[in-house]
């Protein structure tokens, strides 16, 4: 006769044992706690590990529901979209497009009217004075800016990746947030073709971004 425990199915590590609370409410737990712990210690502080105790888990269950911290951090914003797996996926292909593929990830994600009004609340929080803006500032610069300032590998890594940041950033503040014309309507390939380059220029350029415009200065009588 075969034992009985011979039937019982492995538990995967991590996984809720059988009688414990609910995976959803597991879930909900560590991304209750997760906020806190964020909001605390900021995203470069924080820790998994720091998370599970706060959310009463073994921090083995954290990685079964969660990737990594940036996929723990992103539930806790609800984003709508992932520039750090974004950023991964443009960098490894051609190193010519990136600026015009950045461009174009942001402004296709951000199509959705959902996924529009979820990302004009996570700008308001990152240009105010909160624990939220600090967060969300080291989830960027950590998650996002840095990936770019190693591909552009140039003594000014840092500002260029900066700049280009700061030109994403005031496209999405004044498409979605402040809704200036024209630029809140302009289609979004005539949006990528004419700022794509000005950001691949910051990442990548030397000289003059785009060819100068002869444009007459007006002068006094």
């Amino acid at each position: 006769m075969s034992d009985a425990t011979d039937a019982t199915p492995r538990r995967r590590r991590g996984r809720p044992r059988a009688g414990t609370r609910s995976g959803a409410s597991t879930k909900a737990a560590i991304i209750r706690s997760a906020t806190e712990e964020f909001a605390d210690r900021g995203y470069e502080a924080a820790s998994l590990r720091a998370i599970a105790r706060r959310a009463g888990v073994d921090s083995a269950l954290v990685h079964h529901y969660f990737e990594d911290k940036a996929d723990l951090f992103t539930a806790t914003l609800e984003a709508p979209l992932r520039p750090d797996r974004a950023i991964t996926v443009i960098l490894a292909g051609p190193r010519e497009d990136v600026g015009t593929s950045i461009v174009r990830y942001l402004l296709e994600q951000l199509e959705e009217q959902k996924a529009q009004a979820r990302i004009v609340a996570i700008l308001r929080t990152a240009v105010g004075s909160g624990p939220g803006s600090r967060m969300l500032k080291e989830f960027l610069v950590r998650e996002v800016f840095q990936r770019l300032a190693a591909a552009s590998a140039s003594p000014d890594a840092d500002l260029r990746a900066n700049l280009a940041a700061a030109q994403l950033v005031g496209v999405m503040m004044t498409r979605f947030v402040l809704r200036l014309e024209p630029i809140a309507s302009t289609p979004t390939e005539e949006l990528v073709r004419r700022v794509g380059p000005v950001v691949q220029w910051h990442l990548f350029g030397t000289g003059q971004p785009l060819p100068a415009l002869d444009v007459a200065v007006p002068t006094s009588e």
